[in-house]
């Protein structure tokens, strides 16, 4: 299990029910992503394209290219270009409740 669903089950369990942000809600604005292996073998750029049409951009790399996995790289890419769409999302959410939009 993750570390972001147990910590989002711990949130649940607790009752913090005040507005935020979930791992649905993140997933829910990646509408494509594609994965770009640059040409010195030693990096993988996940770009993410999320529902406003917005790109989000993660990469992955490796000292050594002898080490280089596609697999392991895309992990990784996707979810260094996910973390910045918490902070987005985050950013978005707290203007609403600013504003008194929720």
């Amino acid at each position: 299990m993750s570390n972001e669903i147990t910590i989002e089950k711990e949130i649940q369990a607790k009752g913090l029910n005040a507005p935020r942000l979930t791992p649905d809600d993140i997933d829910a604005v990646i509408v494509s992503e594609t994965f770009t292996p640059l040409p010195s073998g030693k990096c993988l750029v996940c770009e993410l394209i999320l529902r406003n049409g917005f790109s989000v951009r993660g990469e992955a790399s490796v000292v050594s290219k002898e080490n280089f996995n596609e697999e392991i790289g895309r992990k990784i890419s996707r979810e260094n270009a996910r973390k910045q769409i918490w902070l987005l999302e985050g950013y978005l959410l707290q203007s609403k409740l600013a504003a008194g939009i929720l």
